[in-house]
């Protein structure tokens, strides 16, 4: 018995969190006014591209991406997930995990070579390959960008922008990108950058590679829609979004959601041109949605 006792607390406890999805609040920004998952899920059904933003360590946003990946997939079209959290050059890894020939043993050291908080994304990750949904990496080497960050783009040798693929890109950052890019950061995180200006052309730099593996993708999978989850700071519509539209010779339907990020990205600064959905980390009860 004393040994069952701390295994029940831990699922009493669990049971009083509220999940993502039990009583979410959404707010569609054109509109400004709520509406309901549902709803959300409707409009969605004839999207080709879904940005899905997030905090990183923030596990509400992950489970709020996995509910949506999964109504989603419920509908029956094709469905893939494209992920900034991995990095195009480890492709067949993750085709390698969704066919289920990479046990999770021997997968997890490939996904720290990537990325970190293995525990926060294992249940997007596990139901792609239950449900055999292509998972797609859209990343850039981290040398690249954190070179960038550090000396700016025109610091990249002739060689490094051959291998980026890169034509016609200017890497120009606006006010609106960098005052976006501060927001999402918060105080803190920016006082740390050394050179906020090439900072946000390494931001941008990594926006465009991003949407160039995801146009492949597109091009390559004419019947496929796609879930993208990043960070809010490339999901935003001048982010991936805006770089997508500049290298597709036609349109295709895209939304973005992105996540609340009390006094960063919430309510009280964000625009239809930033999201076109917002998903609330508080209700308007003060209430909190996420563990």
């Amino acid at each position: 018995m004393s040994r069952l006792l701390p295994a029940l607390i831990l699922f009493l406890s669990l049971a009083w969190i509220p999940s993502a999805w039990s009583h979410p609040h959404i707010i569609e920004l054109a509109g400004g006014e709520e509406i309901a998952p549902a709803d959300l899920v409707a409009e969605l059904r004839d999207t080709r591209v879904i940005f899905l933003g997030e905090v990183h360590d923030h596990e509400g946003h992950h489970l709020m991406q996995l509910e949506i990946i999964r109504a989603l997939h419920e509908q029956g079209a094709p469905l893939a997930v494209g992920l900034e959290m991995f990095r195009h050059d480890y492709q067949q890894a993750l085709d390698g995990w969704v066919a289920g020939e990479i046990a999770e043993r021997q997968f997890i050291p490939i996904y720290q070579r990537n990325w970190s908080r293995w525990r926060l994304y294992r249940p997007i990750f596990t139901y792609a390959r239950e449900q055999q949904i292509p998972l797609v990496g859209l990343n850039i080497s981290r040398v690249i960008t954190r070179h960038v960050a550090r000396d700016g783009f025109a610091s990249l040798s002739e060689e490094q922008l051959a291998d980026l693929d890169l034509p016609d890109f200017a890497c120009i950052v606006d006010p609106a990108y960098e005052e976006f890019i501060l927001r999402a950061l918060g105080g803190e995180e920016h006082g740390e950058i050394a050179n906020f200006a090439n900072f946000c052309q390494a931001q941008l730099l990594w926006d465009r590679v991003m949407a160039g593996n995801l146009a492949r993708f597109l091009q390559a999978n004419p019947t496929h829609r796609i879930v993208v989850l990043a960070g809010n700071g490339h999901s935003w519509q001048h982010g991936i979004p805006a770089q997508l539209d500049s290298l597709l010779a036609e349109p295709i339907s895209h939304r973005v959601l992105l996540p609340e990020a009390a006094g960063r990205l919430d309510r009280t600064n964000l625009t239809p041109q930033d999201t076109d959905y917002l998903w609330l980390d508080f209700g308007p009860e003060g209430w909190q949605l996420y563990p």
